[in-house]
């Protein structure tokens, strides 16, 4: 729109320009070559007889050739030596320069300037006054006469020119911003479409699309962009349903292998109990049974959990609890009471929480520090209120665990909540089954929470859970 315009208003500036300039010099030149022309001629039509005498008789002829002025009456001066004489009432004009003199004494054919003075233009032509002494050559009286005329008129209408020039040039600049805009439009329509219609595919709309108009190569992008769009949505529609199958069939199977882990879990306590009384080598297989089916309980009771989320079917049952006494008691469960627990619990810190949601956040991340950290792990509590003056629902309740290992690559944070993730590839016959991580992050999503994993600066792994303070009011 700014390259059109520029070429609209350099086009319509250099024709206004161009007609000015030469209508201009048209009308200088046509009254120019008139008052030079008729000049010459009143001064070749009077006599003037030698040596030249000031007086009434010299100012009585210089009058007369003034009144013959032609497009515009003159003011004659003469100068003849020492003696000047003029039609009007000073001897002397103050308009003649020194350069005009100079060039009417080297030109016997007369010479002419133009002029301004204080703002005035004028025509100030030279005519000296000359001998035929043969028909090749001339000779110098050594008079000069001069005409001084005005050109205000000339200059009146030369300024009625530059205004008509600009406002002709204005309104074609005001006709060019009309096809401009309409351009643009047309240009511009489809691209904020298109923008539009990404921007909507962005935030999850794949059925989006673009009206396709006209022909041109907006039109053939927009073609493409249905196309692409189309495409895009066939393929992630197959790929939500390749998940939805994956998420039931992993939720399906847990279901199934559910009673008859039960059946074995029962069978290898009973075979546990009796190991001691068998032969070495089946004693150790009845141990590594028993384990390992341990562990693919723990496997199946985690996809079971992790499905509930993938299904929208978990919900939160919350209460309020006290905090610390409820991470006290997930410790205590588990027997970690000894010294490679170290816990900065404070007192009185209440919140609205899911009392056995909240007990497998804690536990999961311990458990986690304990086996791949170092001890001891210090678990910290705190609340952080809101700032004066913001709503009271903005305080949180952070709760750190920390342990006293290397601490995590820097590779591997990125996927440390993945879902089967673990950072030691070779780790693959491990007690976690990969899963408690992500089952933690999810618990904490559906607090309303975040959780991050990072790295204290002297070292350690540290775990960083923040959840809404939904404490009960005081009387509330």
């Amino acid at each position: 729109m700014l390259a059109f315009l520029l070429v609209a208003a350099v086009s319509a500036g250099t024709t206004a320009a161009l007609t000015y300039r030469e209508a201009r010099n048209a009308m200088l030149q046509t009254a120019q070559d008139t008052a030079v022309t008729s000049f010459r001629d009143q001064v070749q039509q009077t006599g003037f007889g030698l040596p030249v005498l000031g007086g009434e008789d010299l100012e009585s002829l210089l009058r007369d050739i003034a009144r013959k002025g032609k497009p515009h009456p003159w003011v004659v001066f003469a100068e003849y030596g020492s003696v000047r004489a003029s039609s009007g009432e000073n001897p002397v004009s103050t308009v003649i320069t020194p350069e005009l003199r100079r060039a009417a004494r080297a030109n016997p054919h007369g010479s002419f300037e133009r002029v301004v003075k204080d703002g005035v233009p004028y025509l100030t032509i030279a005519m000296p006054m000359v001998f035929k002494a043969s028909p090749d050559s001339v000779l110098n009286s050594g008079l000069v006469l001069y005409a001084v005329m005005r050109m205000t008129d000339e200059q009146v209408n030369v300024d009625a020119l530059l205004m008509a020039a600009r406002d002709g040039a204005l309104p074609g600049l005001v006709v060019a911003l009309i096809p401009g805009l309409l351009a643009a439009r047309s240009v511009l329509r489809p691209v904020r479409e298109l923008r539009q219609a990404a921007r909507s595919m962005g935030s999850g709309r794949l059925d989006t699309r673009i009206r396709v108009r006209g022909s041109d190569e907006l039109a053939d992008l927009a073609s493409t962009f249905n196309e692409s769009a189309a495409e895009l949505e066939a393929s992630v529609r197959e790929l939500r349903e390749a998940e939805a199958r994956a998420r039931r069939f992993a939720s399906d199977v847990s279901h199934e292998l559910r009673t008859p882990l039960a059946g074995m879990l029962a069978v290898t306590e009973v075979l546990d109990e009796d190991a001691d009384r068998l032969d070495p080598d089946t004693a150790r297989a009845v141990r590594l049974v028993s384990a390992e089916t341990g562990k693919l309980a723990v496997l199946v009771e985690d996809l079971m959990e992790i499905s509930r989320f993938d299904a929208r079917a978990a919900e939160l049952n919350a209460d309020e609890v006290d905090v610390a006494e409820a991470i006290r008691k997930t410790l205590d469960n588990r027997h970690w009471t000894d010294d490679r627990i170290r816990t900065d619990l404070p007192d009185g810190i209440r919140a609205r929480l899911d009392p056995r949601r909240f007990d497998l956040v804690i536990a999961n991340l311990v458990g986690n520090a304990l086996r791949h950290g170092s001890a001891p792990v210090t678990v910290r509590l705190r609340a952080e209120g809101s700032p004066a003056g913001t709503c009271p629902s903005a305080a949180v309740l952070i709760t750190e665990v920390a342990d006293s290992g290397p601490g995590i690559r820097p590779e591997v944070l990125p996927h440390i909540f993945d879902r089967f993730y673990k950072a030691d590839a070779a780790r693959t016959r491990s007690a976690g089954s990969g899963l408690g991580l992500a089952i933690t992050q999810e618990n904490v999503r559906l607090h309303g929470g975040t959780i991050r994993a990072g790295n204290r600066p002297g070292g350690g792994a540290v775990f960083t859970v923040e959840l809404p303070l939904h404490a009960e009011e005081a009387g509330g």
